[in-house]
Formats: C-alpha cells, sequence, structure tokens
C-alpha cells in the first residue's frame, strides 16, 4: 500500500479509437486508485471513457487532422508545453504511448533529470511505417530519444526484439500484455457443436490496407460452402471492398457494417472470428473475440497472433493450408486459400468449434485488467 500517492502522466496523441487508446482507458481505472493520475492529449479527440479522478489536459484545441507543417509547429509546442507541465506539477513519472510521444518523452529525460520516463511501442516498428522515409528517420531517431527513457514496455516480444535488432534501443524492455475486460455475455460453447448450413463470420478493424479484408472475402468467394461474413469498422478502402463485393457477387454473403457502438453484441451472435492483418502490435480484436468465446483463425503475423493463438512456438505454414494452433487456426499471410480452407474446417466440424471456443474463454482469461495491471503497477515502480 502506498502512503503518499506519486503523480504519474499519461501521454497520448488523443484517446481515440485505437488500440493504445483502449488500453490506456482500461488502465486509468486502475492507476487512478494508486496514483494522482494525468492523462495528456496533443488533440481533444476522446472516444473512450476516462474514470472519475483522472484529471484531462489538451495541449492543443485544434482537432487531430492537421496538416503535416501544421502538426511540425504543433510538436514544437508540445515538447515546450508538456516540458512546463511536468516540472510545474511535479509528475514522477511519465508515461507515453506510440512513436511521436515517446519521443517527446525521450526530450523531456533530457531535461529533467528527476522524473522517470517510461515508454510504450504498441506497433512492429519495421512494418508500422507509412513509408520508407518515415522508417529511416525512425531508425535515426528512436536511438537518440529511446534510449534517454528510462525503460520501454511493448505488447508483443517480436517488437522488442525487433526494436532491439533493427533501432538500436538498449534500454530494459519488457512485454506487458494488453488488458481486457471480460464480457458481461460470452457464447454457450455447447451451442457452437451443430450442425449448419451457413457459419456467421466477423472481423473488427479499420478497413486500410494493413487490415487486408480482401483476403476474407476472397476465401469465402473460392469456398463452396456457404458463409455470411460481417465487417466491422470504417476506412478508406470501404468503396474498394464495397466494389470487389459486388464484383465478385457476394453481396448475400458480405456485408460491411461500418463503426458499431456494441460491437460485443455482433461477436457474441456470431460463430467463427477472423483476424487477416498483414502486421499487428497485439490484436485487440482478437482477444476480444475470443473472450467472447469465439473460435478464431489468424494470421501468423507479427505480432500477437502466434503468442495468442500458440503460445510464441513457432510453426511452419505450407502455403495453401492452415494450421492448428492450441487455441485457434493460423494461415500465412494474404493466402486466402489456406484461410479458406481454416474457415471450412470449422464450418464441416462443429465439434471444433465448441473445443475452441472453450479454448479461447480459457485463454483470455489471462488478459484480464486486474492480472495485466499488477504486471504493470510493478514494472513502473521497480
Amino acid at each position: 500500500m502506498k502512503n503518499i500517492k506519486q503523480n504519474i502522466s499519461i501521454l497520448s496523441i488523443t484517446l481515440g479509437s485505437g488500440g493504445a487508446e483502449k488500453v490506456i482507458s482500461l488502465l486509468l481505472k486502475k492507476l487512478v486508485i494508486d496514483y494522482n493520475v494525468t492523462l495528456v492529449l496533443f488533440y481533444n479527440t476522446i472516444h473512450f471513457p476516462i474514470p472519475e479522478g483522472v484529471n484531462v489536459v489538451i495541449l492543443s484545441k485544434k482537432g487531430a487532422n492537421r496538416s503535416f507543417f501544421s502538426k511540425f509547429i504543433d510538436s514544437l509546442r508540445f515538447i515546450i508545453k508538456y516540458h512546463r507541465f511536468v516540472k510545474t506539477n511535479c509528475i514522477n513519472i511519465s508515461i507515453s504511448f506510440l512513436a511521436f510521444p515517446n519521443l517527446i518523452n525521450g526530450i523531456i529525460s533530457s531535461l529533467n533529470k528527476s522524473v522517470k520516463t517510461i515508454i510504450s511501442e504498441r506497433g512492429f516498428p519495421s512494418d508500422n511505417v507509412t513509408s520508407k522515409l518515415s522508417l529511416f528517420v525512425s531508425k535515426i531517431f528512436y536511438p537518440i530519444f529511446y534510449n534517454r527513457c528510462d525503460k520501454l514496455f511493448s505488447n508483443s516480444v517480436h517488437i522488442n526484439k525487433d526494436l532491439k535488432d533493427n533501432f538500436g534501443v538498449k534500454i530494459p524492455m519488457e512485454v506487458i500484455y494488453n488488458p481486457i475486460e471480460i464480457p458481461r455475455l460470452v457464447i454457450d460453447s455447447k451451442k457452437l457443436n451443430t450442425s449448419i448450413d451457413t457459419l456467421k463470420v466477423i472481423t473488427a478493424g479499420s478497413l486500410i490496407k494493413r487490415k487486408n479484408q480482401i483476403m476474407t472475402i476472397l476465401a469465402i468467394m473460392v469456398s463452396k460452402l456457404k458463409y455470411e461474413f460481417s465487417i466491422l469498422g470504417a476506412g478508406d478502402l470501404q468503396d474498394y471492398l464495397k466494389d470487389e463485393i459486388d464484383k465478385n457477387q457476394l453481396s448475400d454473403s458480405v456485408f460491411l457494417k461500418g463503426k458499431v457502438k456494441k460491437v460485443n453484441e455482433h461477436l457474441v451472435n456470431s460463430q467463427c472470428f477472423v483476424l487477416s492483418s498483414f502486421t499487428e502490435g497485439f490484436p485487440n480484436a482478437l482477444i476480444e473475440a475470443m473472450a467472447i468465446g469465439l473460435p478464431s483463425i489468424s494470421t501468423n503475423c507479427l505480432s500477437g497472433p502466434l503468442e495468442l493463438l500458440n503460445e510464441n512456438n513457432d510453426v511452419n505454414i505450407k502455403d495453401g493450408e492452415f494450421f492448428i494452433a492450441k487455441y485457434g487456426l493460423l494461415v500465412n499471410n494474404d493466402d486466402h486459400i489456406g484461410l479458406s480452407k481454416a474457415l471450412d474446417y470449422f464450418h464441416n466440424n462443429p465439434e471444433e468449434r465448441e473445443k475452441f471456443s472453450k479454448l479461447s474463454l480459457q485463454r483470455s482469461k489471462e488478459y484480464q485488467l486486474e492480472s495485466i495491471y499488477k504486471k504493470f503497477d510493478y514494472f513502473i515502480q521497480n
């Protein structure tokens, strides 16, 4: 028990609808009990709830959708404002999420030696950039500013390895997986063990190239079995996906649901979850689907799925095939033939749907907020 609460700040670009922002929102629920907590955001975009008792500081009244030049000017202001904030409010621990806030935390560490700076990388660095130029810039600035911080945590062993091997990050690193709250409604696994004519498949995520939803659409197209595939999310590729659905005459099988507020209600009414991403940091959508009790299929992308579905034990998957892992099925990146066979496997084997539903529920319990927070609190204090 802490007699005097330390002052802790959480630095993020926004509290929008992304995976890192959801993790922040969940951790705040526990942090506010043990610390004097301030959430510092660059921009006033708030999607997830902020617990009562958390102080909120917004560094800019502007929206996050700014030109490159405007964002550059903003960044200089943010460094000055955040430095003043940390000093004025006697912050003991400054924790940042995502690349640019992490770089600012590195600067803060140089300017204020009394504050403990902890940074968090949330995506696989070598694949989490928009261009070769941004990768080049990252390889210059990560070693300079990340290494000035006290320690780093990510949500995958593969992220930490990439930071060490390819970005020269040498500070102590730890893996702390994303927390989840166990949902109120879960699937009755036994009800999945029935023969069906149409398998209800679902995925959730932004409609962007990295999520590769077209892979699942193509997998359903080549299968001879019937599917009802719901895609939750919105994004730049919405029109492209709609055109592909229409072109391949799949409008009766594939449904673009857009952004939905009650994702769990859609998940609990499905029979299989698919993650088709080229790359991930740690796939919140996958672990949340497993917490509902959905049998799951995922690409063996870096990073996260192998850790979630096979306890990070390496697998060798032949092209056009799938692998039966400990907690779900794995397929190669962008291999719609292998995915089609994996979908058909769950379609044709109701007993396997029941088995992997139970395993999903079992696996997800290891990621409950209470358990993850204990590891997180120990990490920042030691």
